[in-house]
């Protein structure tokens, strides 16, 4: 028995790294090696070294979708934060039976893919949708108004899908809240909104952080919904990708955004890591 327990360790190590090795490490090895390759209209690649796919990427055209897509990742984290902080808040602090409903209803979207619930949206933004007739009858217009294939249709749907992935990790941290810091700083004479401010936000910086990252990387990437609900009309970096693999036919110009992408999501996460590393050093002070 005790041999077998020996050697499921090594057996269990060695398939995961198996697992990442062929399906993580090797395929981010092949977009690294193309993005430095020639494209060539009659096959994929052409075997020849150059850097013209980076060079391309100075382009005041690509760079105005690199900002139209931190502009948006932006706005979409700024309001999943305001939105969920709030929410986070009252889960943590309910009871627990009311905290496995109210969890619940925050993971059950996550048991429908994403496309599907982007067509929900869809059907509730066009012109006969619920959203326009629910308008027209309590009077406040008179005629349906343009909500679908806009940026503001792009940003809710962006909302909508990455809303959890801000909730939950504000909840798991917000939950491990001590309660007498809450209290010392009342009986300080702290205001409610001082305590807020210099108390809770502080301890709940990991959280937000996490939440931050969880957010704002895939929000730059996704490529159906600016597609569904922009209408095309918002390119964005992860369409400019899907457009360079899938229409143009020019995979290494594709795997040079995307090595960028990579390396820029890769900042971010080590900017976490090392702010979550301090914030363990402090709290073990």
């Amino acid at each position: 028995m005790k041999n077998k327990l020996n050697l499921f360790k090594p057996f269990s190590l060695s398939a995961v790294w198996l697992w990442l090795g062929i399906f993580s490490l090797v395929p981010l090895s092949l977009t690294f090696v193309t993005s430095f390759l020639s494209n060539d209209p009659n096959t994929i690649v052409k075997f020849e070294p150059t850097l013209t796919n980076y060079n391309q990427l100075f382009n005041s055209a690509y760079l105005n979708i690199l900002l139209q897509s931190i502009y948006l990742a932006s706005t979409c984290t700024i309001i999943c934060l305001v939105i969920s902080y709030p929410f986070a808040f009252i889960i943590a602090k309910n009871s627990s039976k009311y905290r496995t409903l109210l969890l619940m209803l925050v993971i059950i979207p996550f048991w429908t893919s994403s496309l599907i619930r982007t067509y929900a949206i869809m059907a509730m933004m066009k012109a006969k949708g619920i959203i326009n007739a629910t308008l027209i009858a309590i009077g406040i217009i008179h005629h349906p108004i343009q909500i679908l294939y806009s940026y503001p249709a792009v940003l809710t749907g962006c909302v909508y899908d990455l809303l959890p992935f801000m909730i939950l990790p504000l909840f798991a941290n917000i939950e491990k809240l001590n309660p007498e810091y809450i209290e010392a700083a009342r009986d300080l004479g702290a205001s409610k909104i001082t305590t807020f401010i210099k108390v809770i936000i502080p301890l709940t910086i990991p959280g937000i952080l996490a939440g931050s990252v969880l957010v704002f990387l895939p929000a730059m990437t996704m490529f159906y919904i600016p597609v569904l609900l922009g209408g095309a009309k918002n390119i964005l970096v992860g369409n400019l990708i899907e457009h360079q693999f899938l229409t143009a036919n020019n995979w290494p110009a594709g795997a040079a955004i995307s090595v960028v992408i990579t390396v820029l999501m890769g900042v971010f996460i080590l900017l976490y890591w090392r702010n979550s590393k301090a914030k363990d050093r402090e709290d073990l002070a």
